[in-house]
Formats: structure tokens, C-alpha cells, sequence
């Protein structure tokens, strides 16, 4: 992995946990093991180190979502709930102290900060997008109502899944995923 990789490997995993305003360049670098230098050497600045990982994060996860919502073996709906039950794994495995890098970052910064709000706004474009293609290939198998509009529906599972991921972490626990969840899914048989 080359030093630039490795920077922002070790930014998502920070910033992941503990945001991007409390995630200084030190403790960056630290987990990585290279001087400061080596940062502006590759980053202009910590907002060009940001979007980087905003950019990486975003690739990573379009392609969980893709092995996810994307397993032919599976029918739709079923894909999706492995997507959710593999998060809630995740949210288990790292103790409710990670989530949603796009989620944590948009609450952080989306309000204040254009680029980063742009950037962000395009990441969960891009997923919700994947969630609408997923809805509607199950929308053309009958498994869900006809008239749902998977566009809509996909808008909304980001909003409300975001919201459930920031619940978890509140309360240490899976129900607010499995209460969105659930809800979501008995919406599209209604």
C-alpha cells in the first residue's frame, strides 16, 4: 500500500469513529507512521485530506453495497435485508462506537462546510440510487406493491437508515435498526 493509501486507509478508520473536527493530522499520521511532511506531500490542506476520505469511503461502501444488493443468488428484498443485518453486525463488531462516516460527517460538518455537504450529498446519491435499482427489481418479481415509487422509497431508507445508525450508537444497541428496518420493509408490502 503506498503512503498516501495508507493516510487515508487510517483517516476513514479515525474519522469513522471520532469525526472529522476531533481527528487531528498528528494522530493521523501516528497510526500511519510517517512524518508530517508526508501529509502535505500528498493533502493540501486537512479539507483536501477530508474529501479524499469522504472519496474513499464512498467507493468502499458502493461496493459492500454492490456485493450486497447485487447477489444474484438472492431475491431483492433478501438482499437488502443482508445488507441490513451485515451493518448490524458491524455496529456490534465495533461496539457501537463506529457507523456512517458519510452520516457522521454530514451531521458534523454538511451544514457549515459546501464541499464537504456536496461531496456527501453525491456519496448517499450514489447508494440511494443502488437501494431504488434494488427496490425496483423487486417491484418486477411482485414482491413488492406496484405502486411504489423505488425512488422515493430508496430516499427514504437512506434518511431513516442514517437516523437509525446515529440512534444505535446512542443507545448501544441494534433495535433502532431493526425498528427502521422493519418498517421499511412492511411499507413496501402495504
Amino acid at each position: 500500500m503506498d503512503t498516501r493509501t495508507a493516510i487515508v486507509r487510517a483517516g476513514v478508520d479515525l474519522l469513522t469513529a471520532q469525526g472529522f473536527l476531533s481527528t487531528g493530522i498528528d494522530q493521523v499520521l501516528k497510526a500511519v507512521g510517517v512524518p508530517k511532511g508526508s501529509f502535505y506531500h500528498y493533502f493540501a490542506s486537512k479539507d483536501d485530506f477530508g474529501l479524499a476520505v469522504i472519496d474513499a469511503y464512498g467507493i468502499y461502501f458502493a461496493a459492500k453495497l454492490g456485493r450486497w444488493l447485487g447477489n444474484p443468488a438472492r431475491d431483492p428484498l433478501a438482499r437488502l435485508a443482508d445488507f441490513v443485518a451485515d451493518a448490524k453486525a458491524g455496529m456490534e463488531r465495533h461496539k457501537f462506537r463506529r457507523g456512517c462516516l458519510v452520516g457522521n460527517m454530514g451531521q458534523e460538518l454538511g451544514g457549515s462546510h459546501d464541499p464537504f455537504r456536496d461531496r456527501l450529498e453525491s456519496v448517499l446519491g450514489d447508494w440511494q440510487r443502488r437501494v431504488a435499482a434494488c427496490l425496483q427489481d423487486a417491484k418486477a418479481e411482485g414482491q413488492i406493491r406496484a405502486q411504489v415509487d423505488c425512488q422515493r422509497m430508496a430516499e427514504f431508507f437512506w434518511i431513516g437508515w442514517e437516523g437509525a445508525i446515529l440512534r444505535a450508537k446512542l443507545t448501544r444497541s441494534t433495535v433502532p435498526m431493526d425498528v427502521f428496518a422493519d418498517t421499511f420493509f412492511a411499507l413496501l408490502k402495504e
